[in-house]
């Protein structure tokens, strides 16, 4: 496929925002990359990218810019902080994606008030996929924002994206990402216990996929992570610490609006757990460590 040639920001460029920028650079867009990790920056210099000393300068050498961070908290700080996108020269055509795993009412503060601020536009986009579908550009994105602002996007999404669709307006797209995560939570723990009850049973868990596939059990988790973690594989794609982060999000929206959810609170609690015992920056196929011993190695 033939994408338009974009000028493109990725601000934080960990474990997803490199693979966003690595998918963009293979696209053949013009991508500008911040992060205070200079050795993030550098690798994907190798690549092609251009290295640009703040998140200011990264936006003001693009037309789109692309979040991906891990909290609102930094999300805010990357634009509005000192040298944030917000002190680029203004330009109300820049388009603010927001591809972080944020909380709704603070997706729709800071679209409202970078807009006061700068003109700019702004798409809550957050992701489901992973890294492994960012590289090949077959994410699923749940998209918030203005019609016209979603729209334009999808001159960035079309080369990240399988699947991209309007939520609604701003918040919407991180609502739906907290449907998507509750699910996938929820998901994993039932794979996991799947896996070691078929290895107590004497059978070869790598094999559950094959043997499940097309009935109601197959999935996209089973079927990925199954292997994963009937091999112990735990090459990082996504981090338990920012599943518990999107969890507790889950929760304060349904304690908000007094929703009785008792599975998030059980995968929460369960998450909790792996935190404490210092899994947090581990991959999600990790959590096979609440049946083998916590340690880690």
């Amino acid at each position: 496929m033939t994408f338009h040639r974009q000028r493109i920001a990725v601000v934080g460029v960990g474990i997803m925002g490199s693979a966003i920028a690595r998918r963009l650079l293979e696209c053949g867009h013009a991508v500008s990359v911040f992060d205070p990790d200079k050795a993030k920056v550098q690798a994907l210099q190798a690549q092609g990218a251009h290295a640009a000393p703040t998140a200011a300068d990264a936006a003001a050498a693009s037309d789109f810019v692309i979040t991906s961070l891990n909290a609102a908290a930094v999300v805010e700080r990357a634009l509005f902080g000192e040298n944030g996108v917000a002190d680029a020269p203004a330009d109300a055509q820049r388009l603010v994606i927001d591809m972080s795993s944020i909380d709704p009412p603070s997706t729709r503060r800071l679209a409202q008030t970078l807009r006061e601020r700068t003109g700019m536009g702004f798409v809550d986009a957050p992701l489901s996929g992973g890294a492994p579908k960012a590289l090949l550009g077959q994410l699923t994105v749940m998209a918030g924002g203005s019609v016209e602002d979603v729209t334009r996007a999808r001159a960035v999404m079309d080369s990240l994206c399988a699947n991209y669709t309007h939520m609604g307006e701003s918040g919407a797209g991180q609502t739906t990402k907290l449907v998507n995560q509750l699910l996938c939570a929820i998901g994993f723990q039932a794979v996991a216990e799947a896996v070691r009850i078929a290895e107590a049973g004497g059978v070869d868990a790598s094999k559950l996929p094959a043997a499940l596939a097309g009935g109601r059990a197959d999935s996209q988790i089973l079927r990925e992570f199954g292997p994963k973690m009937a091999a112990r594989d735990y090459t990082p794609t996504g981090r338990l610490d920012n599943m518990l982060k999107d969890l507790e999000a889950v929760q304060g929206f349904a304690q908000g609006q007094r929703l009785p959810l008792p599975l998030a609170g059980i995968v929460s609690e369960l998450h909790r757990t792996f935190v404490a015992a210092g899994l947090g920056p581990e991959d999600t196929a990790a959590m096979m460590r609440q049946f083998d011993g916590y340690a880690r190695g």
